[in-house]
Protein backbone atom coordinates (compact mmCIF):
# COMPACT_ATOMS: atom_id res chain seq x y z
CA UNK A 1 0.00 0.00 0.00
CA UNK A 2 1.56 3.62 -1.30
CA UNK A 3 1.61 6.28 1.46
CA UNK A 4 -1.71 8.40 2.49
CA UNK A 5 -1.22 12.08 2.95
CA UNK A 6 -4.49 13.46 4.67
CA UNK A 7 -4.43 16.68 4.93
CA UNK A 8 -5.05 19.07 7.94
CA UNK A 9 -6.00 22.36 6.27
CA UNK A 10 -6.04 22.84 2.39
CA UNK A 11 -2.57 23.39 2.58
CA UNK A 12 -0.57 23.56 5.80
CA UNK A 13 -0.04 20.77 7.96
CA UNK A 14 -0.64 16.56 6.99
CA UNK A 15 -0.43 13.62 8.26
CA UNK A 16 0.94 10.60 6.20
CA UNK A 17 0.26 7.26 7.15
CA UNK A 18 0.71 3.58 5.62
CA UNK A 19 4.26 4.33 5.65
CA UNK A 20 7.18 2.19 8.12
CA UNK A 21 10.43 4.80 8.05
CA UNK A 22 12.45 2.24 9.62
CA UNK A 23 13.03 0.31 6.51
CA UNK A 24 14.29 2.18 2.84
CA UNK A 25 11.20 3.59 1.21
CA UNK A 26 9.63 2.81 -2.06
CA UNK A 27 11.05 5.59 -4.74
CA UNK A 28 7.06 6.48 -5.33
CA UNK A 29 6.14 6.89 -1.75
CA UNK A 30 9.34 9.05 -1.15
CA UNK A 31 8.10 11.49 -4.23
CA UNK A 32 4.97 11.38 -2.35
CA UNK A 33 6.13 12.30 1.10
CA UNK A 34 8.41 15.53 -0.73
CA UNK A 35 5.60 16.66 -2.86
CA UNK A 36 3.39 16.52 0.23
CA UNK A 37 6.52 18.07 1.87
CA UNK A 38 6.21 21.06 -0.48
CA UNK A 39 2.72 21.65 -0.05
CA UNK A 40 2.27 20.96 3.79
CA UNK A 41 5.71 22.04 5.33
CA UNK A 42 5.09 20.36 8.19
CA UNK A 43 4.23 16.63 7.93
CA UNK A 44 3.39 14.09 10.85
CA UNK A 45 4.39 10.23 10.92
CA UNK A 46 2.49 8.82 13.71
CA UNK A 47 3.65 5.23 14.96
CA UNK A 48 7.06 4.89 14.23
CA UNK A 49 9.57 2.97 15.88
CA UNK A 50 13.00 4.42 15.19
CA UNK A 51 16.44 3.91 16.04
CA UNK A 52 18.90 6.92 16.17
CA UNK A 53 20.04 5.26 12.75
CA UNK A 54 16.56 5.11 11.08
CA UNK A 55 15.95 8.48 12.09
CA UNK A 56 18.86 9.88 10.29
CA UNK A 57 18.59 7.79 7.23
CA UNK A 58 15.20 8.93 6.63
CA UNK A 59 15.99 12.75 7.33
CA UNK A 60 19.12 12.16 4.58
CA UNK A 61 16.73 11.53 2.27
CA UNK A 62 16.03 15.41 1.83
CA UNK A 63 19.61 16.53 2.19
CA UNK A 64 22.93 17.18 4.26
CA UNK A 65 22.39 16.20 8.22
CA UNK A 66 24.00 18.98 10.66
CA UNK A 67 25.88 18.21 13.95
CA UNK A 68 24.21 19.44 17.23
CA UNK A 69 24.83 22.40 18.53
CA UNK A 70 28.29 23.44 20.23
CA UNK A 71 26.36 24.88 23.29
CA UNK A 72 24.95 21.91 24.17
CA UNK A 73 28.52 20.36 25.01
CA UNK A 74 27.70 17.36 27.21
CA UNK A 75 28.03 13.45 26.88
CA UNK A 76 25.77 11.76 24.78
CA UNK A 77 22.67 10.15 26.66
CA UNK A 78 22.32 7.02 25.01
CA UNK A 79 25.67 7.28 22.37
CA UNK A 80 23.74 9.44 20.13
CA UNK A 81 25.28 10.11 16.83
CA UNK A 82 26.75 13.47 16.39
CA UNK A 83 23.86 14.79 14.09
CA UNK A 84 21.06 13.92 17.04
CA UNK A 85 20.03 17.00 18.75
CA UNK A 86 18.99 15.95 22.04
CA UNK A 87 16.02 18.12 23.31
CA UNK A 88 14.92 16.09 26.09
CA UNK A 89 14.61 17.16 29.73
CA UNK A 90 16.86 14.45 31.04
CA UNK A 91 20.56 14.19 31.67
CA UNK A 92 23.42 12.29 30.82
CA UNK A 93 22.13 10.21 33.48
CA UNK A 94 18.65 9.63 32.29
CA UNK A 95 17.23 11.89 35.23
CA UNK A 96 14.92 14.92 34.97
CA UNK A 97 17.05 18.08 34.75
CA UNK A 98 16.55 20.42 38.30
CA UNK A 99 15.29 23.87 37.39
CA UNK A 100 18.53 25.74 38.11
CA UNK A 101 20.66 23.43 35.16
CA UNK A 102 22.62 25.38 33.18
CA UNK A 103 20.90 23.28 29.66
CA UNK A 104 17.35 23.29 30.96
CA UNK A 105 17.32 26.94 31.27
CA UNK A 106 18.95 27.14 27.46
CA UNK A 107 16.60 25.38 25.96
CA UNK A 108 13.40 27.01 27.96
CA UNK A 109 14.35 29.72 24.70
CA UNK A 110 13.03 27.20 22.60
CA UNK A 111 9.21 28.15 23.82
CA UNK A 112 9.87 31.21 22.08
CA UNK A 113 9.07 31.45 18.43
CA UNK A 114 11.84 30.36 16.36
CA UNK A 115 13.15 28.72 13.07
CA UNK A 116 15.83 26.31 13.51
CA UNK A 117 19.50 27.22 12.72
CA UNK A 118 18.86 30.38 11.37
CA UNK A 119 21.50 31.91 13.38
CA UNK A 120 24.16 29.83 11.07
CA UNK A 121 25.45 30.67 8.06
CA UNK A 122 23.79 28.25 6.08
CA UNK A 123 20.60 27.22 7.76
CA UNK A 124 18.39 24.67 8.26
CA UNK A 125 16.05 23.45 5.34
CA UNK A 126 14.11 20.87 7.54
CA UNK A 127 13.88 19.23 11.12
CA UNK A 128 12.72 15.95 11.64
CA UNK A 129 11.83 15.74 15.85
CA UNK A 130 10.83 12.45 17.11
CA UNK A 131 8.74 11.64 20.07
CA UNK A 132 10.17 8.62 22.45
CA UNK A 133 8.57 10.07 25.60
CA UNK A 134 6.13 12.80 25.98
CA UNK A 135 4.27 14.38 29.20
CA UNK A 136 0.74 13.52 30.08
CA UNK A 137 -0.36 16.97 29.78
CA UNK A 138 1.33 20.08 28.22
CA UNK A 139 4.78 20.29 25.88
CA UNK A 140 3.04 20.39 22.66
CA UNK A 141 4.67 21.93 19.95
CA UNK A 142 3.01 24.71 17.78
CA UNK A 143 4.06 25.77 13.90
CA UNK A 144 3.29 29.17 12.25
CA UNK A 145 2.58 29.03 8.66
CA UNK A 146 4.84 32.06 7.41
CA UNK A 147 3.40 31.50 3.44
CA UNK A 148 -0.02 32.30 4.49
CA UNK A 149 1.17 35.53 7.10
CA UNK A 150 3.20 36.98 4.04
CA UNK A 151 0.61 36.39 1.52
CA UNK A 152 -1.78 38.58 3.93
CA UNK A 153 0.33 41.05 4.74
CA UNK A 154 0.10 44.83 3.27
CA UNK A 155 1.07 45.40 -0.26
CA UNK A 156 2.98 48.63 1.51
CA UNK A 157 4.86 46.61 3.84
CA UNK A 158 5.58 43.55 0.78
CA UNK A 159 7.32 46.41 -0.92
CA UNK A 160 9.05 47.38 2.79
CA UNK A 161 10.40 43.79 3.60
CA UNK A 162 11.50 43.47 -0.02
CA UNK A 163 15.75 43.53 0.13
CA UNK A 164 15.73 44.04 3.73
CA UNK A 165 18.43 41.94 6.09
CA UNK A 166 18.28 40.87 9.59
CA UNK A 167 21.16 39.62 11.67
CA UNK A 168 20.33 36.23 13.24
CA UNK A 169 22.64 34.77 16.71
CA UNK A 170 21.68 31.95 18.95
CA UNK A 171 22.87 34.73 21.67
CA UNK A 172 19.78 37.14 20.87
CA UNK A 173 16.91 34.41 21.42
CA UNK A 174 18.62 33.56 24.53
CA UNK A 175 18.70 37.30 26.05
CA UNK A 176 15.27 37.42 25.30
CA UNK A 177 14.59 35.30 27.96
CA UNK A 178 17.31 36.70 30.21
CA UNK A 179 19.89 33.88 29.54
CA UNK A 180 23.16 35.20 28.95
CA UNK A 181 25.25 32.68 30.44
CA UNK A 182 26.97 32.10 27.21
CA UNK A 183 30.91 30.89 27.38
CA UNK A 184 33.07 33.81 25.00
CA UNK A 185 33.93 30.09 23.18
CA UNK A 186 30.04 29.28 22.27
CA UNK A 187 29.42 32.92 21.34
CA UNK A 188 32.84 32.99 18.75
CA UNK A 189 31.48 29.40 17.85
CA UNK A 190 27.64 31.06 16.93
CA UNK A 191 28.67 34.89 15.88
CA UNK A 192 26.27 37.04 14.24
CA UNK A 193 24.63 35.79 10.60
CA UNK A 194 22.73 37.91 7.97
CA UNK A 195 19.89 36.28 6.57
CA UNK A 196 16.80 37.66 4.43
CA UNK A 197 13.47 38.77 5.98
CA UNK A 198 11.40 37.12 2.89
CA UNK A 199 12.47 34.97 0.74
CA UNK A 200 11.40 32.20 -2.19
CA UNK A 201 10.50 28.60 -1.22
CA UNK A 202 12.04 26.70 -4.23
CA UNK A 203 10.11 23.95 -4.33
CA UNK A 204 6.54 25.64 -4.57
CA UNK A 205 7.38 29.17 -5.73
CA UNK A 206 5.45 30.82 -2.92
CA UNK A 207 6.97 33.94 -1.00
CA UNK A 208 7.41 33.43 2.19
CA UNK A 209 8.44 35.36 5.52
CA UNK A 210 11.62 34.41 7.18
CA UNK A 211 11.40 34.88 11.15
CA UNK A 212 13.28 33.89 14.18
CA UNK A 213 13.45 35.03 17.97
CA UNK A 214 16.69 34.51 17.02
CA UNK A 215 16.95 38.18 14.89
CA UNK A 216 18.31 40.78 16.71
CA UNK A 217 18.21 43.86 14.16
CA UNK A 218 17.39 44.85 11.07
CA UNK A 219 20.54 46.06 9.01
CA UNK A 220 20.15 49.71 8.00
CA UNK A 221 17.45 50.81 10.29
CA UNK A 222 17.75 52.29 13.18
CA UNK A 223 17.14 50.26 16.57
CA UNK A 224 14.18 51.13 17.75
CA UNK A 225 12.47 50.57 14.42
CA UNK A 226 14.09 47.60 13.84
CA UNK A 227 13.12 46.12 16.58
CA UNK A 228 8.97 47.33 16.37
CA UNK A 229 9.34 45.82 13.00
CA UNK A 230 10.61 42.03 13.71
CA UNK A 231 8.30 42.40 17.02
CA UNK A 232 5.26 43.74 14.45
CA UNK A 233 6.11 40.46 12.01
CA UNK A 234 6.90 38.01 14.65
CA UNK A 235 2.84 39.37 16.06
CA UNK A 236 1.35 39.13 12.87
CA UNK A 237 2.79 35.80 11.78
CA UNK A 238 1.83 33.60 15.00
CA UNK A 239 -1.87 35.07 14.95
CA UNK A 240 -4.15 32.02 15.65
CA UNK A 241 -5.34 31.75 11.46
CA UNK A 242 -1.60 31.17 10.47
CA UNK A 243 -0.92 28.56 13.88
CA UNK A 244 -1.54 24.73 14.01
CA UNK A 245 -0.74 23.17 17.55
CA UNK A 246 0.37 19.52 17.43
CA UNK A 247 -0.21 17.59 20.47
CA UNK A 248 2.79 14.81 20.91
CA UNK A 249 2.18 11.13 20.70
CA UNK A 250 4.97 8.26 21.52
CA UNK A 251 6.56 7.31 18.22
CA UNK A 252 5.18 10.37 16.29
CA UNK A 253 7.79 11.72 13.90
CA UNK A 254 7.13 15.34 12.80
CA UNK A 255 9.27 17.02 10.22
CA UNK A 256 8.69 20.86 9.52
CA UNK A 257 10.32 23.29 6.68
CA UNK A 258 12.33 25.68 8.30
CA UNK A 259 12.11 27.70 5.05
CA UNK A 260 8.55 28.81 5.68
CA UNK A 261 7.61 27.96 9.30
CA UNK A 262 8.22 29.79 12.61
CA UNK A 263 7.14 26.64 15.61
CA UNK A 264 7.57 26.63 19.25
CA UNK A 265 7.31 24.38 22.50
CA UNK A 266 4.42 24.62 24.89
CA UNK A 267 5.14 24.79 28.14
CA UNK A 268 4.65 21.92 31.01
CA UNK A 269 5.89 20.88 33.93
CA UNK A 270 9.43 20.00 32.96
CA UNK A 271 10.91 19.50 36.51
CA UNK A 272 8.21 16.86 37.04
CA UNK A 273 7.18 15.00 33.87
CA UNK A 274 9.66 13.58 31.41
CA UNK A 275 9.86 14.49 27.76
CA UNK A 276 12.33 12.65 25.29
CA UNK A 277 12.56 13.97 21.95
CA UNK A 278 15.57 13.72 19.57
CA UNK A 279 15.65 16.08 16.10
CA UNK A 280 17.52 15.77 13.05
CA UNK A 281 18.41 18.45 11.12
CA UNK A 282 18.53 18.50 7.22
CA UNK A 283 20.88 21.63 6.51
CA UNK A 284 20.34 24.18 3.29
CA UNK A 285 22.49 24.35 0.57
CA UNK A 286 23.34 28.23 0.88
CA UNK A 287 22.60 31.46 2.64
CA UNK A 288 19.25 32.71 2.50
CA UNK A 289 20.86 35.92 0.66
CA UNK A 290 22.59 33.80 -1.53
CA UNK A 291 19.62 32.02 -2.69
CA UNK A 292 17.65 35.42 -3.00
CA UNK A 293 20.96 37.12 -4.98
CA UNK A 294 20.85 40.22 -3.07
CA UNK A 295 24.58 41.11 -2.28
CA UNK A 296 25.10 41.86 1.37
CA UNK A 297 28.46 43.69 2.64
CA UNK A 298 31.25 42.10 3.95
CA UNK A 299 30.54 41.32 7.52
Amino acid sequence: MSATVLSVTPDFFAEVGDVDLSQALDPGDLVDIKEAFAKYAVLVFPGQHLTHEQHLAFAATFGPLETKLTVYREESRDQAPGQIEDLSNLDVDDQIRPEDDRVRQMQLGNRLWHTDSSFKRVPARASLLYAREVPPIGGHTQFADLRAAYDSLSDELKERLEGLIAEHAFRYSRARIGFEDLSAEENDDLPPVPQVMVRTHPESGRRTLYLASHMGRVLGLPETESDALIDELIAHATQRQFVHTHRWRVNDLVMWDDRCTMHRGTAFDDVRWRRDVRRATVSDELNTYEREGIAVAAE
